[in-house]
């Protein structure tokens, strides 16, 4: 779904996943520096969003989902996933409930799928699961931001800023109103900064909660009754994962980035050397530099000098081995 705000002064479309935004509006660290310092905005209405509602529509979602929330207060941001039987990561979901409806908004590309499973385990529940996102956008004001959300949005409120559910018909009055726009990139690059994962960028198709420093702030030890909760408490009492997401510092006086799914070796071990992980997400930081997140094998020393690619990169300890 193309986003109107692509009509604004220095608007280059995003490519790939997240197509149909903004990557950015003509200054990729001036923006990012905006958002750092708790102005602007980014326009999100590319990602889906999905609702539930009806009086068990908690309770049910317990059931399905690795958060607890069963007593989710109104109000309360939370994120969740859905794992395959296996452990593996499907669905990564940022949810509140404003009191009636709890609102999700979804990676770009997946909401027909969770939507497809929700009704899939409905049963006997009362519950009404919709997808939203032809009517609802998604925006994103930055931690710090003093801009008021219009009369009428949902707001999910976290420690990285507060996430807007906004009709989406009141989009382009939101941003005449928001201050500066951000793009993507200017996202992106605090997110990494962050060390926060995203689902279809630091995930493949084995990965677990526990590789990328999920457990906690969207997996609740301390429920079980959801699909791939086995995997999550054997290796929580156990075991260790087999990887680990780790942040790189990479070598600045290379002119381009590693792509995701470059390689990582052990600097020791030259170019040729055995693959050891890959870049999951790489970006340019406008006081880091340029850096990345990977994955890559649990067995890997802290402190060891890596490759990605042939560009040299230091490690620093996202999930302890």
């Amino acid at each position: 779904m193309k986003s109107p705000l692509l009509s604004l002064p220095g608007a280059v479309p995003a490519e790939g996943a997240d197509e149909g935004v903004a990557a950015h509006y003509g200054d990729l660290f001036r923006e990012q520096r905006a958002l750092a310092d708790g102005t602007g905005f980014v326009d999100l209405s590319h990602r889906g969003v999905v609702t539930v509602t009806g009086e068990d529509r908690l309770s049910w979602l317990h059931l399905l989902l690795t958060q607890h929330v069963s007593d989710l207060p109104a109000g309360r941001a939370t994120e969740a996933l859905i794992l395959s039987a296996n452990g593996h990561i499907e669905h990564a979901l940022y949810l509140v409930d404003d009191g009636a409806t709890v609102w999700a908004h979804v990676e770009p590309g997946t909401r027909e799928a969770l939507i497809t499973y929700l009704e899939s385990m409905k049963f006997f529940y009362q519950v009404e699961v919709a997808d939203r996102t032809a009517d609802t956008a998604v925006v994103h004001l930055p931690a710090g931001s003093i801009a008021e959300a219009p009369e009428g949005a949902v707001v999910r409120e976290t420690p990285y800023g507060r996430d807007l559910f906004l009709p989406r018909a009141d989009l382009e009055s939101f941003a005449d109103r928001a201050g500066p726009p951000a793009g993507l990139l200017a996202h992106e690059a605090l997110r990494v900064e962050q060390h926060r994962p995203r689902l279809g960028f630091e995930t493949d198709h084995r990965t677990i909660p526990h590789e990328l420093g999920w457990i906690g702030t969207a997996v609740h030890l301390q429920k079980g009754c959801y699909r791939g909760q086995e995997t999550v408490a054997r290796v929580q009492n156990l075991g260790k994962p087999p990887r680990r997401l780790v942040f790189l510092h990479l070598d600045g006086s290379e002119v381009h980035l590693p792509a995701p799914g470059t390689e990582v070796r052990l600097a020791d071990d030259g170019p040729d050397g055995r693959k050891i992980g890959f870049v999951t997400t790489s970006v340019r930081h406008h006081e880091l530099g340029p850096v990345a997140l990977a994955l890559v094998k649990r067995s890997v020393p802290v402190d060891a000098r890596l490759l990605a690619g042939e560009t040299a990169a230091a490690q620093e300890t996202v999930v302890e081995p």
